[in-house]
């Protein structure tokens, strides 16, 4: 009776993970290249995975093969990739030459990208798709390549300065990958719906011309713009939030100080009648109270009678 039953079977669609597996031969190659010290060949190796990663989810989604098991194996290829082999190769052009803080920051970036891949699983469909929470790990390794790249192309001198400049370009690109600044996706663009395919075809050409006129610079420039783009997008919300803080704090206190009768720095209208009538009292009372002495005894006593009974409250202001 078990026999008639359908068994359960993965879906493993070829296309789409025969793309993936040519990104992780790419990764493989640019550490073999790295260890024979052909660090330009290794650069270029990442390239060309960054290429193919992009393909493949796109080829998945167009022939609608996605799958659970191409989501695994894209990051499990995306680790080799754009996390042990950027710092694999940087390593051995530069940071092995200082020490112990070489292989500290080279270990720092692939445990960034372990950590930002595992979120990266983990948030899907709960962040905005607009923007990526932290560096890719492709931009972050187009970084570290393309700084190998440049400096092998341009034949910089190994000096100490050039070491310690990779040491503090791998530490930033492997805590930019954990961090929670935002990064443009470029998901929202949906160029195939606002071009047309002739348009499309005419951006791809020209980014390709403006690519070849100098890889090394252009691809390095690039990607410094971009991985400097997401804290700039990040300080600009957070600018933002202050402001709305200030406003609202500002607001909160305006509020406050109508309850308590305080407008503009002036009293209320019931305070300044209570002040008024507490100032006229003694002007009111005094003649009251000199009001039984008859005429004929103010002449009696001229020194009394000096000035009028009504304004002897403004001569005691004015002593005082």
């Amino acid at each position: 009776m078990n026999e008639n039953l359908p068994r359960p079977r993965s879906a493993i669609y070829l296309l789409p993970n025969a793309f993936t597996t040519a990104n992780l031969f790419a990764g493989f190659y640019a550490v073999v290249q790295a260890m024979s010290g052909r660090f330009e060949i290794a650069a270029i190796a990442i390239f060309v995975a960054m290429v193919l990663d992009a393909m493949d989810g796109r080829v998945a989604r167009l022939t609608n093969t996605q799958s659970a098991f191409g989501e695994q194996y894209d990051s499990m290829s995306d680790m080799v990739s754009f996390g042990i082999a950027p710092a694999l190769v940087m390593y051995e052009y530069q940071l092995q030459a200082l020490g112990r803080w070489g292989w500290i920051a080279a270990f720092i970036y692939v445990a960034g990208a372990a950590l930002r891949l595992a979120r990266f699983n983990t948030n899907i469909g709960v962040v905005d798709s607009r923007f990526f929470q932290g560096l890719p790990s492709p931009a972050a390794a187009a970084l570290v390549a393309g700084f190998v790249w440049l400096s092998v192309d341009n034949r910089i001198p190994d000096y100490e300065s050039l070491a310690w400049l990779a040491f503090v370009l791998t530490v930033y690109a492997g805590i930019s990958m954990i961090s929670n600044a935002p990064f443009f996706s470029g998901k929202s663009l949906a160029l195939e719906k606002k071009l047309s395919p002739q348009n499309i075809m005419l951006v791809l050409v020209l980014v390709f011309a403006f690519v070849s006129s100098d890889p090394p610079i252009v691809l390095f420039l690039l990607f410094i713009v971009y991985g400097l783009s997401g804290w700039v997008v990040w300080y600009w919300r957070w600018r933002r939030a202050q402001q709305l803080h200030d406003s609202r704090r500002e607001s909160r206190v305006a509020e406050a100080a109508d309850a308590t009768g305080v407008v503009a720095g002036r009293p209320a209208e019931g305070t300044s009648a209570a002040h008024q009538s507490g100032l006229d009292e003694p002007a009111v009372k005094e003649p009251v109270e000199q009001a039984g002495p008859s005429s004929s005894s103010s002449r009696n006593e001229p020194h009394i009678a000096e000035t009028p009974a009504q304004d002897k409250p403004k001569d005691w202001f004015r002593k005082n």
